[in-house]
């Protein structure tokens, strides 16, 4: 059974920080990039970064520059994303997502908050 599972959302202070996890089952996660997508209450899920199957090629959205690391252990079969000095605007139910052609799998999420 294919199963990507997010975990490690909480709710934190501004300027705390998180680690997401996203564990694949089911599949060979190491052939497949993935992305962590984020949507906040009433919009757009959006994309925050990708990289690469061998971790070779990462890329972010401008709003999580130099704030957010994404890095992935395929030993593991996890991809993580550091979250610092997270923003208000952060709050989001964060999702991962692996690619290979024209496979796509998709996690059920998991919920940051970011509030005082």
């Amino acid at each position: 059974q294919v199963q990507l599972v997010e975990s490690g959302g909480d709710t934190v202070q501004p300027g705390g920080s998180l680690r997401l996890s996203c564990v694949a089952s089911g599949f060979t996660f190491s052939i497949y990039t993935v992305s962590w997508y984020r949507q906040a209450p009433g919009k757009e899920r959006v994309l925050v970064a990708t990289i690469a199957r061998d971790g070779g090629s990462i890329n972010y959205a401008d709003s999580v520059k130099g704030r957010f690391t994404i890095s992935r252990d395929n030993a593991k079969n996890t991809v993580y994303l550091q979250m610092n000095s997270l923003k208000p605007e952060d709050t989001a139910v964060y999702y991962c997502k692996a690619v290979r052609i024209l496979t796509t799998y998709w996690g059920q999420g998991t919920q940051v908050t970011v509030s005082t």
